[in-house]
């Protein structure tokens, strides 16, 4: 594949003729208008047979002839895919693209709110392939500690079953649609209510056909943090060989006292889960000051903490498949689909730019007298994310959520990755 950012001046006409690939399947795998109405900075998937590029940081030992085996791929190719390298000192800790028929193996989760089962089965069957499992979020939690359902949850596990994809069951400490501390606090402090919690989940598992659970408690008081590790360790005896998979908040160091991070022992809950998912998403969050959701540079700080305290192996990052929308005078804050927010710059003939170091494009627009900026994802942007999994040795990633639509990473991630 190959990622075409648009210039001024050019049509998804002459794009389509320097590529010799026709408008129609630019505009389709893009979800353009029929019409292919493009901006400059836009980034366009194109779709063709060339080679998926792998990377790699170099490390003790590594020479382009060693790298160009161990890929089954040629030096020219190597030397190709990083322009002004020298072959010949190669530096430790240096970034390498290698083009290679050899894909990356991962593991992807995405996760599901079933409001409208039957408007994302359609999509869930197209995109199947991509997913190794399905969070399907449907549970939250009494104050005794017994879990409950929010949302009709059986249709989306059959069909997950059917399509060789695990479905877990999701549970979060939700209270009327908020986080609550209070709740999963109690919750955890009591080991009667723990219990409760433990076996009311088996409960659902077994006799739904749930593949495992995806725990999602946030903002944990700190003093609860070990009473969360026993209740982790607890929960995967009870569950045997059934996954565990645990979302934990982003951090760059061990801070015990902060009331969003604190309770999450990296070290610990590594040990506990079969997967961790590290939620490297909302660096720039509603309210707050316009910031990239996810930059590329927060995220490698976060995946070189977390593999310091868990088995690289057992880490899954997140992707956003949302951007936010920040009203400049007071930071009202709304989010769109990443298609929603390159279909918003099109309309509002809005010049997208991009920032390097976050790896995150960005573009402003005006609603009357008020002045907006949004910052998103784009292909560019999962480009070079999903190759700090590769960098790494990561197990995969994570997708909040589905119903989000960004059509080019499924396409992306059909011709560049295997999924287990």
């Amino acid at each position: 594949m190959t990622v075409h950012v648009v210039k001024s001046g050019e049509s998804i006409w002459a794009i389509a003729q320097s590529y010799q690939v026709p408008i129609s399947s630019i505009i389709e795998v893009n979800q353009l208008n029929q019409y292919g109405a493009i901006i400059p900075g836009l980034a366009l998937y194109i779709p063709n047979n060339i080679l998926p590029v792998r990377s790699q940081i170099v490390s003790q030992g590594d020479t382009l002839n060693r790298l160009a085996n161990q890929f089954e791929t040629t030096i020219n190719l190597i030397l190709t895919a990083n322009p002004g390298i020298d072959p010949y000192q190669l530096k430790i800790g240096q970034k390498i693209n290698i083009p290679s028929p050899i894909k990356l193996a991962m593991e992807t989760l995405g996760f599901i709110v079933p409001y409208s089962p039957n408007t994302f089965l359609p999509f869930f069957n197209q995109i199947a392939n991509n997913l190794t499992y399905l969070s399907i979020v449907s549970y939250s939690l009494t104050n005794e500690g017994y879990a409950y359902i929010l949302l009709d949850d059986t249709k989306l596990i059959t069909e997950s079953i059917r399509l060789n994809v695990v479905p877990l069951l999701m549970i979060r400490n939700f209270v009327n649609d908020e986080f609550s501390p209070e709740l999963i606090g109690s919750v955890l402090e009591n080991p009667n209510y723990r219990q409760n919690l433990i076996n009311s989940l088996m409960n659902f598992i077994i006799q739904k056909g749930y593949g495992g659970v995806s725990i999602d408690f946030e903002f944990i008081p700190p003093q609860r943090r070990l009473d969360f590790n026993l209740f982790l360790t607890e929960l995967k005896t009870a569950l045997g060989s059934l996954i565990l998979h645990v979302n934990v908040h982003a951090k760059t160091e061990d801070i015990p006292t902060n009331r969003i991070i604190g309770a999450y022992d990296y070290a610990a809950i590594g040990r506990a889960a079969d997967i961790v998912a590290v939620m490297t998403i909302d660096y720039g969050y509603p309210t707050g000051p316009p910031n990239p959701v996810s930059p590329l540079w927060w995220m490698e700080q976060v995946i070189r903490y977390a593999i310091s305290l868990i088995n690289p192996q057992k880490l899954q990052i997140a992707l956003p498949l949302y951007g936010y929308d920040w009203r400049v005078s007071d930071n009202r804050t709304s989010a769109h689909s990443l298609l929603g927010a390159q279909n918003l710059s099109i309309s509002a003939g809005s010049v997208i730019y991009y920032n390097l170091q976050a790896a995150a494009p960005y573009f402003t627009y005006w609603n009357g007298v008020e002045e907006h900026i949004v910052w998103f994802d784009d292909i560019r942007s999962f480009q070079e994310k999903y190759k700090l999994i590769d960098q790494y040795g990561l197990l995969g990633t994570t997708y909040w959520q589905l119903s989000l639509s960004f059509p080019q990473n499924w396409a992306y991630m059909n011709h560049n990755f295997q999924i287990k």
